[in-house]
């Protein structure tokens, strides 16, 4: 449990990984005023192998912080901008008739679509009809397309990074809640303060250099990725979500409920949610260089991972309560688990929060 059993070189790649996430904040926030936790929540995902969407008004800068991100990292960038005549071949490819000019006969040939790429921006998901948005389900959890009966092997690392629009609401397509659970997390990008407003409209209004430097690699992102996954959770850290998440399913028999999840919760988290807190506490420790879980890496995930797997009921509308109202609460029915094994000096960080 403790960082003296792990091997030298994931110690160093942790603590390379660390110092380039740093340098990765500081390139972003000469594009991008503010958002540090958009910008911290969204390279967990990516260090996690997961996808995100981020819900946000016009105008907040989430497909530029997108397209920086990618330059950052060195990875392939595509955006499809998602309509309503936007047909599934239109994102992942078609084949077509092509003459063999050496035999002269003709052949199929697949022309790979913009799903072909490291990081794909769907923007505005929910203006597509629901067999579009079915077409990035295979891509996101398989990682592969399917063409003629033929599999087409997606490029790692692979992340699809959705927008959508939370005002307009006319001529839309909601994503269900299948389709949502896809992904890892979704981010709510807010409205910037008045000084970050200030500078922003400074920066915008004058000329200036979008120039990022590259700092990572798709090469190293995958070998950090497989770290991820072998960071050492606590079984007290794992009891913590399952207990965040168990308190939200009103349906489930035998589970001891706070009053107001059975007044505001219609439907509770699913057992991907447990996954994703695990997954996204274990990339939030390596990005600060710890290799260890604490229950705080957890608890710092709840609201992003959650916000899309609660759904409230007509009470917390009709009362104005938001699921991230739910999972505060919850967060604070459910402190950090204390007992003898926490004064343990070799996993005592585990248990802090």
């Amino acid at each position: 449990m403790a960082d003296e059993s792990v091997a030298p070189s994931d110690r160093d790649a942790v603590a390379k990984l660390k110092s380039a996430y740093e340098a990765i904040r500081t390139e972003i926030g000469r594009i991008i005023v503010g958002q540090d936790r958009v910008v911290d929540e969204l390279l967990i995902s990516i260090f996690a192998r997961g996808h995100c969407i981020l819900e946000g008004v016009p105008g907040l800068a989430k497909t530029l912080l997108i397209s920086t991100l990618a330059r950052t990292l060195s990875l392939s960038f595509s955006r499809i901008q998602f309509t309503p005549d936007l047909m599934p071949s239109d994102i992942t490819g078609t084949e077509v008739i092509q003459e063999n000019k050496t035999t002269g006969g003709r052949e199929l040939k697949f022309i790979s679509g913009p799903i072909f790429a490291n990081v794909v921006l769907a923007d505005e998901i929910n203006r597509t009809p629901p067999k579009t948005q079915a077409a990035l389900l295979e891509a996101m959890q398989e990682r592969q397309v399917t063409a003629g009966g033929k599999r087409h092997k997606l490029d790692e690392p692979f992340f699809v990074l959705a927008t959508q629009n939370p005002i307009e609401q006319e001529g839309t397509y909601p994503l269900p809640e299948a389709q949502q659970d896809r992904f890892m997390f979704k981010i709510l990008v807010g409205y910037p303060t008045r000084e970050e407003e200030a500078r922003i409209v400074t920066l915008t209004t004058q000329e200036q250099k979008d120039e990022v430097k590259t700092l990572i690699g798709g090469e190293e992102i995958l070998a950090l990725q497989k770290i991820v996954r072998r960071v050492p959770v606590a079984p007290a850290v794992v009891d913590h979500a399952l207990d965040l998440v168990r308190k939200t399913r009103v349906r489930e028999r035998g589970e001891k409920l706070p009053d107001f999840v059975r007044k505001y919760v219609s439907w509770g988290a699913g057992p991907r949610a447990c996954q994703q807190l695990v997954l996204g506490g274990k990339a939030r420790a390596v990005l600060q260089g710890r290799f260890h879980v604490s229950c705080e890496d957890i608890r710092a995930v709840a609201k992003p991972v959650m916000r899309h797997r609660v759904i409230t009921n007509f009470t917390a509308e009709a009362e104005g309560v938001t699921v991230d109202d739910v999972v505060e609460k919850l967060l604070q029915d459910t402190p950090a688990l204390e007992g003898s094994l926490s004064k343990d000096p070799r996993v005592a960080p585990a248990f802090k929060s």
